[in-house]
């Protein structure tokens, strides 16, 4: 066996252990992947494409009216605009197409964004709201739970916030709890299942474009399915007509029975924009004068374009929930030592020297500068001291050995051969100071330990016997 020689092979053994797993459980080669905070959503949404895609758990609408719009105008392409553009002018299947793109696109901009969903308070945020409105409502210890709204004032107009017992906050104006999807919207306009999600502040306005473009969308269809039936008749009767073109009549039916609806939906928000209201607003008459002569609609400019312009043209706010972020793991904070000694209240801020200091104290004397010291040492083989539990207990210093000139003070009378020792001329013991030494004026002494302290006490103890029987 070579001693000055390192083995190749038991260098690669230990190169192959590694230190970075943090279970003894988990793999050393296996990277823990972190958790996106859509996973760990909380209300009831469904999420694609890593996060990107926010939708409601109930989309069969939505598919349903994805549906009825790609066939109805893939049918108007296919038999329809042939004839058309080559019987009229080869505008309409363009104007046709750019319409369908148009809605298409907004729909899926509104079915796949974030609506404005308020973040849900912390533990924490929400404990400190309950204190804050225990606070506010005198601490009141009744059955009677306190009220959970508050009053804010904008443009002159009282406004009451409520509180959302599933957010635990205080819900912004004009914002609500959707019950189907389970989160606060801003500025919270309804719930549709026929786009797949809620529609509020960050939404409205690719709502509202949705719908206005699918209105001129199925009128456009509408009205050119009529006029290709009608020119068809013309050369080969009505019946012939319908024959050569079957799909016609589906179109017509569809568009006939949703053009209604359609249209009158896009009519109603055009009002709401116009006034700056929400279809939430409307329905509860929260702005009607019926409730009061002094009751209005704070939120509007007063001007019908002004109303558009902000609805529409305005900057779009931000998303206040980072679903595609990472869930950051609760980090335990470490307790700080106690050394077996629990501590309570102020005893906590001591210092730690302190709180280190065993329960046995040999001469436990701190001096500072006009100081009394503490009573004197407890010896090991004497009773213990009565300590108060939880106090940290004071630390060990050095024996108090006075150093004034008087500790041996020269006898009257005594013979002439018998010679006393000053102190400063009476050996001191190994591991003393010398009497130089401050130590009225010291706040931090070294420590000792208790069994080389008795050993030092009995050393001067006995050269103190001896002094005095020269």
């Amino acid at each position: 066996m070579h001693l000055g020689v390192a083995d190749p092979m038991r260098d690669c053994e230990y190169s192959q252990i590694s230190t970075r797993s943090s279970t003894p459980m988990e793999s050393p080669h296996k990277k823990r992947s972190a958790r996106r905070k859509w996973e760990a959503f909380p209300g009831r949404n469904k999420f694609y494409c890593d996060g990107r895609i926010m939708m409601a758990r109930q989309t069969g609408v939505f598919y349903l009216t994805l549906v009825l719009i790609v066939v109805t105008s893939g049918l108007f392409f296919a038999f329809d605009c042939p004839y058309l553009a080559s019987t009229l002018t080869p505008a309409v299947p363009m104007i046709g197409g750019v319409l369908f793109l148009f809605v298409l696109g907004t729909l899926l901009r509104t079915s796949f964004s974030d609506p404005g969903v308020l973040p849900r308070a912390t533990p924490d945020e929400a404990a400190d709201l309950e204190r804050q409105i225990d606070m506010a409502n005198g601490c009141s210890s009744g059955y009677r739970p306190p009220p959970r709204t508050k009053e804010v004032i904008i443009n002159g107009q009282t406004v009451k916030l409520k509180y959302c017992f599933t957010c635990k906050i205080f819900r912004p104006p004009r914002a609500s709890h959707c019950s189907l999807c389970d989160n606060c919207v801003e500025r919270f306009d309804h719930h549709c299942p026929w786009v797949g999600n809620c529609v509020g502040k960050r939404n409205y306005r690719f709502f509202y474009m949705f719908i206005l473009s699918l209105s001129f969308l199925t009128v456009f269809i509408f009205s050119f399915v009529i006029t290709h039936v009608i020119l068809r008749s013309q050369n080969s009767g009505f019946l012939s007509a319908l024959k050569d073109s079957p799909a016609s009549v589906l179109e017509v039916v569809v568009c006939f029975f949703s053009v209604w609806s359609i249209v009158g939906l896009s009519g109603f928000h055009t009002y709401l924009i116009s006034s700056n209201q929400t279809t939430n607003e409307d329905i509860k008459g929260s702005w009607s004068s019926k409730r009061g002569k002094d009751n209005y609609n704070p939120y509007s400019h007063g001007n019908i374009f002004t109303n558009c312009c902000a609805a529409l043209c305005g900057p779009l706010p931000p998303s206040l929930i980072d679903r595609r972020g990472f869930v950051q793991p609760d980090t335990p904070q470490a307790a700080p030592p106690t050394n077996g000694i629990t501590m309570y209240g102020s005893t906590q801020t001591q210092s730690h020297m302190a709180a280190a200091t065993p329960l046995l104290q040999s001469e436990p004397i701190v001096m500072a500068a006009g100081d009394v010291p503490l009573p004197a040492r407890t010896s090991l083989n004497g009773p213990c001291a009565m300590l108060p539990l939880g106090q940290p207990t004071p630390p060990t210093s050095t024996p108090n050995l006075s150093c004034e000139p008087d500790l041996l003070p020269r006898q009257e009378g005594a013979p002439p051969h018998h010679h006393f020792l000053t102190p400063e001329e009476a050996p001191s013991p190994p591991g003393m100071l010398p009497c130089s030494a401050p130590l009225a004026h010291s706040h931090t002494l070294p420590f000792y330990n208790p069994a080389s302290q008795d050993s030092l006490h009995e050393d001067s103890v006995r050269g103190l016997v001896k002094l005095s029987s020269v």
